[in-house]
């Protein structure tokens, strides 16, 4: 029994079980804190299946049996399938249009009797694979624009899917597939040229178009002027410069009005421009803005002025388990899913809040150093991909609950309530820890 034992545990980071557990157990005493009610049996509550801390056991413990099966699993089994669990992935995304049912004002959810499922979480793990497939393939030349493209492809279509079933913050997600790609060799300015089109963005939002659309003129204009005497030997500078100058100018007057009025729900663009602190203007407003605007009374930053104010509270230590005024009497809506880091902040405090981001960091520091040390380019690029997820998930979620972001609905990872949430990272990580147990192999 016990040399069974030493082979099923031989090679398995057992730093990376332990946060997975102790993440686990702090997401389940948190969701407790934030929705417990003052008189009722705990005991029975936990085991009743009533309640979303008892639920969210449940799920544990059906995490913990995947996570085990996961790690008896032959690791060629993932890189043999992972094209067909990339296909089951789409296929469900499609699913969702024929037989998916609304939630809070989104068409992402399929359920099973009364088991609520969520395709684009899923997909996570499919894209994941499936990049990490394509990338690892002997005749993939990641230096061509061909093989960045397909690979790009491989990580938008399920966001694509997303945002034409209103879960627009989900979709933003698969855009942490590109760290994978920058690892494996994609371009700096690629990415440079993403986080320029994303400054534009907020710029449009800051600045009136008018003068802003000056701005990149004088921009252009220096350009040209400092490369003059380049430009007499090579003219394909001009047009470049006029080219770009023409899209960021047409995303500045068309691109970005069209995708509030278009893409955008009502309820993202009113947070969006509470995030940084403006009205919305005509332009960005669509006629269910409109209406929306006239029909509800509510502030659009409540959400985040409760979590602050619930977060501030705690001060130093915190308030105590189950003693946040904030969260006990739901001031702070949404507090057990999108908003639960709110929670640990008035219970635990400052000590507490940091505690738990230094949990995550360590985290992510187990991560790449598992990552770094594959011998498989396919290993690498899962275990990137896991650590590019997460950290999207945690910056965005962290950042949204104390109004550095706008707030568009992204968990945090083994703490929010939600059983497709844990099961899928659940799923991420330990595939990536069967992955790492077997690093001596080469796997293609």
């Amino acid at each position: 029994m016990n040399q069974q034992n030493n082979v099923i545990s031989k090679g398995i980071d057992w730093s990376i079980v332990w946060i997975w557990f102790l993440l686990s157990c702090i997401g389940i005493l948190a969701i407790f804190a934030a929705t417990y009610k003052e008189g009722t049996p705990v005991v029975q509550t936990f085991l009743g299946f009533k309640t979303d801390y008892s639920r969210q056991f449940y799920f544990f413990i059906a995490a913990a049996v995947i996570a085990l099966v996961l790690v008896l699993i032959d690791s060629k089994f993932f890189t043999a399938t992972a094209n067909l669990w990339y296909v089951f992935g789409i296929l469900l995304l499609l699913a969702v249009f024929a037989i998916g049912i609304s939630v809070n004002g989104t068409k992402s959810i399929i359920r099973f009797g009364s088991f609520q499922f969520q395709p684009a979480e899923f997909c996570k793990i499919t894209v994941a694979l499936a990049l990490a497939k394509y990338l690892s393939r002997v005749e993939t030349d990641f230096s061509t624009v061909r093989a960045q493209l397909i690979a790009t492809g491989i990580a938008l279509l399920p966001a694509m899917f997303s945002i034409m079933q209103s879960e627009t913050g989900l979709a933003l997600v698969y855009f942490s597939f590109f760290i994978v790609m920058y690892r494996e060799g994609l371009p700096s300015t690629v990415l440079i040229t993403g986080f320029s089109l994303a400054a534009l963005v907020v710029a449009t939002l800051l600045v009136e178009k008018n003068l802003l659309a000056m701005i990149l003129t004088g921009i252009a204009v220096l350009i040209l002027y400092a490369m003059r005497k380049q430009l007499k030997r090579n003219r394909s500078i001009l047009r470049i410069v006029v080219l770009v100058w023409l899209l960021c100018v047409g995303m500045i007057r068309f691109g970005v009005p069209f995708a509030f009025q278009h893409i955008l729900q009502e309820h993202q663009v009113e947070r969006i421009f509470s995030t940084i602190g403006r009205d919305i203007p005509e332009e960005y407003k669509s006629n269910e803005v409109k209406k929306e605007l006239k029909r509800s009374k509510k502030d659009p930053d409540y959400n985040v002025k409760q979590s602050k104010i619930a977060i501030g509270s705690g001060g130093l230590l915190g308030k105590g388990l189950l003693k946040g005024t904030q969260t006990r009497f739901d001031f702070v809506p949404e507090q057990r899913t999108d908003f639960i880091f709110c929670t640990i902040g008035e219970g635990f405090g400052f000590v507490g809040s940091l505690t738990l981001l230094a949990i995550y960091l360590l985290l992510l520091f187990r991560i790449v150093a598992i990552a770094e040390r594959q011998r498989s380019v396919f290993s690498r690029c899962y275990a990137y991909a896991v650590g590019a997820v997460f950290f999207f998930h945690i910056v965005i979620n962290v950042a949204m609950t104390v109004g550095l972001a706008p707030v568009i609905g992204i968990p945090l990872p083994f703490i929010s309530y939600g059983g497709t949430s844990l099961l899928t990272n659940t799923i991420l990580l330990f595939i990536m820890v069967r992955l790492d147990a077997d690093r001596q192999m080469v796997l293609r």
